[in-house]
């Protein structure tokens, strides 16, 4: 029989919270994904990665909050929530605590999102052609192109 090293069920619970951290995930979820208990499982998380899982799930969460804030122009409530975040408040103490600053003054540290959209060159050469305006020239009726031998000169064109 072969064993499974016990990091290994640690394992599964961190790719859970880096996977799935916008969820309104807890210890205990995560506990159960490595299919130990709440206590074990927080005792020997904290031995294998160095902070308690809860610390974990926050850092990857403000880690993609922090993203966000610097490559959209989603509000920061918006941010909070998106992250898995229940109260913006708690989210601005939390933020504010691991970087220093909130969310707010760390998006102006950044230039914004719209200077990081990327336009493919495609779409560009197309946009930049001058535009000619080729005008339809139709019969009285209107029902049908005219061809070029049967349209009359105007004014205009003389």
């Amino acid at each position: 029989m072969l064993l499974v090293p016990p990091v290994r069920h640690l394992l599964r619970a961190k790719d859970l919270a880096d996977a799935r951290y916008f969820e309104a995930l807890g210890v205990d979820d995560l506990a159960r994904a490595a299919g130990l208990s709440r206590a074990h499982f927080s005792r020997e998380f904290r031995r294998a990665f160095g902070e308690s899982p809860h610390a974990y799930l926050l850092a990857r969460r403000l880690e993609r909050a922090a993203a966000l804030l610097r490559n959209t122009n989603r509000s920061v409530a918006e941010i909070c929530f998106r992250v898995g975040r229940q109260s913006l408040g708690s989210f601005t103490t939390s933020f504010t605590r691991t970087y220093g600053v909130p969310p707010t003054a760390y998006r102006e540290r950044f230039p914004p999102a719209s200077a990081y959209a990327l336009v493919p060159t495609c779409v560009l050469r197309a946009y930049a052609r001058p535009s000619t305006q080729h005008v339809s020239r139709r019969h009285s009726t209107g029902a049908r192109l005219a061809s070029p031998a049967t349209v009359q000169p105007t004014q205009e064109d003389r």
